[in-house]
């Protein structure tokens, strides 16, 4: 594993330990020797985890639509920023740079990156792990729809256990970088997907 693509709010949130957490978390990225790849942005938790990394001596490439750069919200320090026209290029070339993916606390845009990577990888689009740093408690909500998913038989176990979760930043770390693809069975078979 050598780069991790981070998925989280513009916004800051409510609570400082998310800010905290996110700019040790871009810490610990630098410190492992790990690129960070995220939405180039200066702002909220974005902005905490690129000044986390790039405080600490990390490599850091945003990938920013044309729009939100107008908008003045593309970090001037990161070391590469990628300009693309659309979200939809955003993601794909999240996708092409990243060997891992993190959603920290973030809002329906992070949500939206986090599920589209996530059905990527059991579509076979890709193999590479997807994860959720559950930072005091923020996504136990979503963690319970996602099990309650399970229980209804709308997403299938394997699936679901696809989803990596974890409270630590260094537990979750070393299991991205230990994590191997299962095999991926036709997703239309629901005991399998």
């Amino acid at each position: 594993m050598r780069s991790v693509c981070v998925f989280c709010g513009s916004r800051p949130g409510t609570d400082p330990a998310w800010v905290d957490t996110g700019r040790r978390f871009g810490q610990r990225l630098a410190e492992r020797g790990l690129t960070l790849v995220y939405g180039g942005g200066h702002v909220g938790m974005m902005g905490a985890v690129a000044d986390g990394a790039l405080d600490a001596g990390g490599d850091v490439i945003g990938v920013i639509p044309r729009g939100l750069v107008a908008r003045e919200v593309a970090h001037p320090r990161v070391t590469q920023m990628d300009v693309v026209d659309s979200m939809h290029e955003r993601k794909a070339r999240f996708a092409e740079l990243s060997d891992a993916f993190v959603a920290l606390p973030g809002g329906i845009g992070t949500l939206e990156e986090l599920f589209e990577t996530w059905t990527w990888l059991q579509l076979g689009i890709h193999s590479k792990p997807v994860s959720l740093l559950d930072i005091g408690g923020y996504w136990s909500g979503l963690v319970g729809f996602l099990d309650h998913a399970v229980d209804s038989g709308f997403v299938g176990a394997p699936t679901r256990g696809d989803l990596i979760v974890d409270t630590d930043t260094d537990t979750l770390l070393d299991r991205l970088a230990a994590w191997t693809p299962r095999d991926v069975r036709p997703w239309l078979d629901a005991s399998e997907s």
